[in-house]
Parts: structure tokens; sequence; C-alpha cells
């Protein structure tokens, strides 16, 4: 078991800048793969960014490739998301997710690969 608590969303204007973190406690964390997914009212979750256990390999959606950026700090077992030149169409809760993994290099991205969540934080990005 892994425990993830998300820190640093809040209102921001467009073109501005956030920085999110997602603390992990429990289980080792250099063995979880990290993702980032997040959800606006009145629709699905969707997928922003993955990272693997050695933080090697990272992916991102399209609608965020060169704005945001995801990192990770297994000895403070910490997961970041640089959010920048963020848009109005990014207010979103965001939440961290964790996906347990033998591979060093997985990088998931699907919501069902991943097994632990935590509560989500509000972004705003007002125009």
């Amino acid at each position: 078991q892994v425990q993830l608590v998300e820190f640093g969303g809040g209102l921001v204007q467009a073109g501005g800048s956030l920085r999110l973190s997602c603390a992990a406690s429990g289980r080792t964390f250099s063995r979880y793969a990290m993702g980032w997914f997040r959800q606006a009212p009145g629709k699905e979750r969707e997928f922003v960014a993955t990272i693997s256990r050695s933080g090697a390999a990272t992916y991102y959606a399209d609608s965020v490739k060169g704005r945001f950026t995801i990192s990770r700090d297994n000895a403070k077992n910490t997961v970041y998301l640089q959010m920048n030149s963020l848009k109005p169409e990014d207010t979103a809760v965001y939440y961290c997710a964790a996906a347990d993994s033998d591979s060093a290099s997985y990088s998931p991205r699907y919501l069902a690969e991943f097994g632990f969540w935590g509560q989500g934080t509000q972004v705003t990005v007002s125009s």
C-alpha cells in the first residue's frame, strides 16, 4: 500500500505557473511508476503525465506537452508537476496516482493501470 497526498494547487492567471507536489508514504516509493491525471467539471478524468520508477522515462498528453514537466525525487518520496503557460482549459482537479511495477522503464498512461490515488488538488486558471 502507498498513500498519496497532493499539494500546490490554487488560483493563477492565464500564462502563469504552478508546481504541484505529491508526497507518498507507505511502501517503497521507488517501486512505483507515478502519474498525474486531471478532471474538469462534467468531464472524465484524463491522463496528463507519467514518469517511470527511475525517472528516466516520461510521457505527456498532447494538450500539455511542452508546457508541463513531470519529475520525481525518490529520496524525498515525492513526484512533481511543473505547469507553465497555464490556460483556462487547464482548470481541473489534479490527481496523483501510483502504479506498482517490476519494470524500471514502465510508463503507464491509463487509469486502470494505477492502483493508488491521492485526494486531488484544485487548479483554477483565470482568463
